[in-house]
C-alpha cells in the first residue's frame, strides 16, 4: 500500500468516524487504492459493489479478507437469480417472435405520423420497454418506460406509440416473473430488478459502490435502503457520468454523505491536468485535477497516437477505414460487432428491406433515411454512416471491419469514447466527429452560426475522452474548444465589451 496523500488520509480518518461518504475521485486519482486503505482500517465485515465483474476481480486482488468484492447482479443471483436458472442462456430469438408470442400480429401496421410501425419495430419497443422498467426504481411499468423511435420523437406521436406498447410490455413483465418457463428470453437485468422488487438487506457493517456515477436507479434504490444498518461509501466520478442513455444516472450530487475528493491524478501531468479543467468546469464539477510534477505530458499534433478516441460508432468506423488506408494494423476496441450491424442494416435499407437495428427501425428504405438525416435534426448524427455507406458502399465497409487486427499486435487502436472510459494510453489522438456545436438561430457578419452552447452530456463524454492520455494528446476534433466562450479553464464565458450607447456609429471604434 503506497503512502496515502493527504486528501486519502482525510478519507481515512472520516471513514474511521462512521460518515456516510461520498468520493469524487478524477480521473487517475488511485480511487481503488483509496477505497483499500478504507478498508485495511477495519476488521468489520464489507461489500465492496462493482460496475462489471472484471473490476470486481481487479479489486479482489486488492482489498482484505474483510471485504467481499462482487457486483450488483452477482448479489441478485445469489439471492432470487438461481431460481430462474432454467431460463437463463436459452437460445436467441428474434424480437418479432417474442412479440408474436405476446400477441403481436405478424402482419400488425400501425400508423403514427409519416412512418408505419410494424411488429418488429412494436416488439422492439415492448423488450426495451421493460429493459428500461428493469432498471428503474420503479414498482411497475409506466409510459415514461417506452423509448422514442427516430422518427415518431414528437410528444403527440411517441403518445400514440405508448397506449399501444404498454399492454404488451405488461404482458412481458408478467411472463418473465415465472421461475419455470415463458416465451421472453430471461437475462440479467430482469432478476436483479426481481431482487429489488423483495427489498433486500445487504449483510455487511460497510458497503463501497463504486463508479458510482454510472448506478442505474435501481441499484441506488438497493443500495441507499441500507443507510440503517451499513456505513455507506460511494466513489466514482460526476463529470464522468455518461451512460445516462442506458438508464445510469449520477447518485453522488444528491447523496446524504461527507462529501470529499481525489484530486492529484497520478496519471498525466500538468498540462493535461489543465485541459481537464476546461472541461470539469463547463459540467460545473466539484473537483478541479493537479497533475504529477514527475509525468511530463505534452498538448501537440499527434500524426501516430497510440489510440484515437471518437464520439460514436460511425466515427470509429470511419477512422479504421482511413488508418486501413494508410496500410496500418488497426484494432477496434469492443471488436467490429456494432460497426457490422450498422453496415448490415444499411445494406438491407439499400436493398429496399426493413431493418432490424434499433437506430434504424422505422426507415422503409435507404432515401428515406437520406432524407431524415439530411433534414431532420433529430436525424443529424447519422449523416456521416449515409456519407460513408454512399461514398463507400456497404461491401467496402464490411470487409474493413474484417481486416482488423488484435489489440496486442495492432499499431493503432481506434475506440469510442464510452468504451475507452477506464482504459490508458500512452499517447491519445481525439476523432474528428466532436464537431463544435453552433447555434441553430444566431449567425455572425458573414451568415455563419455562432457558438453553441456545449452540452452538459457532451463536455462529460470530451473529459473522459482527454484524460486516456498519459504523455501527449492530440485535440483533434475537439481543437474547437480554444476558440470557443466557455473554453478557458474556469468555465466561464470572458468578459464581453459593453454594448455601445444608442445611436453609436457601428462602424466607428468601440468606446473603452
Amino acid at each position: 500500500m503506497p503512502a496515502p496523500t493527504a486528501e486519502q488520509s482525510t478519507a481515512v480518518d472520516t471513514f474511521r468516524r462512521g460518515d456516510h461518504l461520498v468520493l469524487q475521485a478524477g480521473a487517475g486519482t488511485g480511487k481503488t487504492t483509496t477505497l483499500a486503505m478504507l478498508a485495511a482500517g477495519t476488521t468489520k465485515p464489507g461489500r465492496y459493489i462493482a460496475f462489471n465483474k472484471s473490476i470486481a476481480n481487479d479489486a479482489a486482488r486488492k482489498f482484505p479478507g474483510n471485504v467481499r468484492c462482487k457486483t450488483a447482479h452477482s448479489l441478485a443471483f445469489a439471492a432470487v437469480g438461481h431460481k430462474y436458472g432454467s431460463r437463463m442462456n436459452a437460445p436467441r430469438v428474434p424480437g418479432w417472435k417474442t412479440g408474436a408470442s405476446l400477441g403481436i400480429a405478424l402482419n400488425m401496421r400501425v400508423r403514427i405520423g409519416e412512418r408505419n410501425v410494424t411488429n418488429k419495430a412494436l416488439s422492439y419497443t415492448v423488450l426495451r420497454t421493460v429493459t428500461r422498467f428493469c432498471q428503474s426504481a420503479d414498482r411497475t411499468i409506466k409510459r415514461h418506460h417506452v423509448p422514442r423511435l427516430r422518427g415518431v420523437e414528437a410528444e403527440d406521436l411517441h403518445a400514440q406509440l405508448v397506449d399501444i406498447v404498454l399492454p404488451y410490455a405488461t404482458k412481458a413483465w408478467d411472463d418473465l416473473q415465472n421461475p419455470q418457463e415463458g416465451v421472453v428470453r430471461f437475462d440479467h437485468d430482469h432478476y436483479l430488478k426481481i431482487w429489488a422488487l423483495t427489498e433486500p438487506r445487504i449483510k455487511a457493517d460497510f458497503l463501497l459502490l463504486d463508479e458510482a456515477q454510472d448506478t442505474n436507479p435501481v441499484v441506488e434504490q438497493i443500495f441507499n435502503a441500507q443507510r440503517d444498518h451499513c456505513q455507506l461509501v460511494m466513489v466514482g466520478d460526476s463529470a464522468q457520468a455518461i451512460y445516462g442513455w442506458r438508464g445510469a444516472r449520477d447518485v453522488m450530487s444528491d447523496f446524504d454523505g461527507t462529501q470529499l475528493a481525489l484530486s492529484k491524478s497520478f496519471r498525466f501531468g500538468a498540462a493535461l491536468a489543465e485541459e481537464a479543467n476546461r472541461w470539469l468546469g463547463i459540467v460545473d464539477s466539484p473537483i478541479r485535477l493537479t497533475g504529477t510534477p514527475s509525468v511530463n505530458t505534452r498538448l501537440e499534433r499527434l500524426e501516430d497516437p497510440d489510440a484515437i478516441l471518437c464520439r460514436s460508432n460511425v466515427g470509429a468506423m470511419l477512422e479504421v477505414m482511413r488508418q486501413l488506408e494508410v496500410g496500418r494494423r488497426v484494432a477496434l476496441v469492443g471488436g467490429g460487432d456494432a460497426l457490422r450491424a450498422l453496415a448490415r442494416a444499411a445494406r438491407d435499407l439499400k436493398a429496399g428491406k426493413r431493418s432490424t437495428h434499433p437506430e434504424l427501425i422505422l426507415f422503409e428504405n435507404w432515401g428515406e433515411l437520406q432524407e431524415y438525416a439530411e433534414y431532420d435534426p433529430s436525424g443529424r448524427d447519422l449523416l456521416p454512416l449515409v456519407d460513408l455507406v454512399d461514398e463507400h458502399g456497404v461491401d467496402v465497409i464490411l470487409q474493413a471491419v474484417d481486416r482488423l487486427a488484435a489489440e496486442q499486435g495492432a499499431e493503432i487502436v481506434v475506440s469510442t469514447a464510452h468504451k475507452a472510459k477506464g482504459r490508458e494510453w500512452a499517447s491519445v489522438r481525439i476523432g474528428e466527429d466532436f464537431e463544435e456545436p453552433a447555434d441553430q438561430e444566431e449567425t455572425d457578419e458573414n451568415g455563419e452560426p455562432l457558438p453553441g452552447d456545449i452540452d452538459d452530456a457532451e463536455a462529460r463524454l470530451a473529459y473522459v475522452a482527454v484524460t486516456r492520455a498519459r504523455h501527449n494528446l492530440d485535440l483533434g476534433g475537439l481543437s474547437w474548444i480554444n476558440q470557443h466562450p466557455d473554453g478557458n479553464p474556469s468555465g466561464k464565458r470572458p468578459p464581453q465589451d459593453p454594448e455601445p450607447p444608442a445611436g453609436w456609429d457601428a462602424l466607428g471604434p468601440a468606446p473603452r
